[in-house]
């Protein structure tokens, strides 16, 4: 299974029809990749034959039906990857928990050291980007590439919210749901703010096969 991405075009389709968050057709996903939509009809269809993808014929939702047969359509299969799509980075995790053993209190410790790395990687981006005191709109799209980058899989649900698809601790937060949510919220926020914006809300709205946190504008975007 793992195998059929090591293909960088097909490795990419992948991605893309796992964070479309609907069905995706084969014009779509040539045009994501930058090839032609045969080339991405064969890449497809592998997907589907390893069991990474599903297909069936259905008209893209919110688009009027087609004379004749419905379009090929591909959505992600029920599966977990277990090396790397969804991303796991357990490794961060063990880092935050390990550094707060020495704490009087390992829990509030990691939370904290959780808040910080946030921060630290807030700063970093703001200042290489020179974001000044950017907007809800720039923040979100900032913390959207960052929390991606990290394993989030995130999804613009509407102009003003980021939802993150994907927990790269989820093994662990079936465990322990408590430490590992906060721990979460805590690198969000501490990201977010270290972005330099206090409006964006970053909210613990824990909704199943999903991460438990959400990013949300104070107010609708224009």
């Amino acid at each position: 299974m793992l195998a059929a991405l090591d293909d960088p075009v097909r490795g990419r389709l992948y991605r893309f029809a796992r964070h479309s968050g609907q069905p995706v057709t084969r014009e779509e996903a040539a045009a994501e990749a930058g090839v032609s939509r045969k080339l991405a009809a064969f890449h497809l269809d592998k997907l589907v034959e390893v069991g990474l993808l599903e297909a069936r014929y259905e008209s893209p939702p919110g688009r009027p039906k087609r004379v004749g047969r419905a379009p090929k359509a591909y959505r992600p299969a029920p599966v977990e990857v277990q090396v790397s799509i969804p991303e796991r980075r357990y490794e961060l995790l063990a880092e935050l928990l390990v550094d707060a053993l020495g704490q009087a209190d390992p829990r509030d410790g990691a939370r904290s050291l959780a808040r910080q790395r946030g921060l630290d990687l807030g700063g970093r981006i703001r200042r290489e980007r020179r974001l000044g005191r950017p907007g809800a709109e720039r923040t979100l799209a900032a913390a959207a590439e960052v929390l991606d980058g990290l394993g989030f899989e995130t999804a613009r649900d509407d102009q003003a919210t980021v939802t993150l698809r994907n927990c790269p601790f989820q093994a662990l937060a079936k465990r322990a749901p408590e430490l590992v949510c906060g721990l979460n919220h805590d690198l969000v926020d501490g990201l977010v703010r270290g972005l330099g914006n206090r409006s964006v809300q970053v909210l613990l709205d824990p909704q199943p096969e999903r991460c438990c946190v959400t990013l949300q504008a104070a107010s609708p975007l224009a």
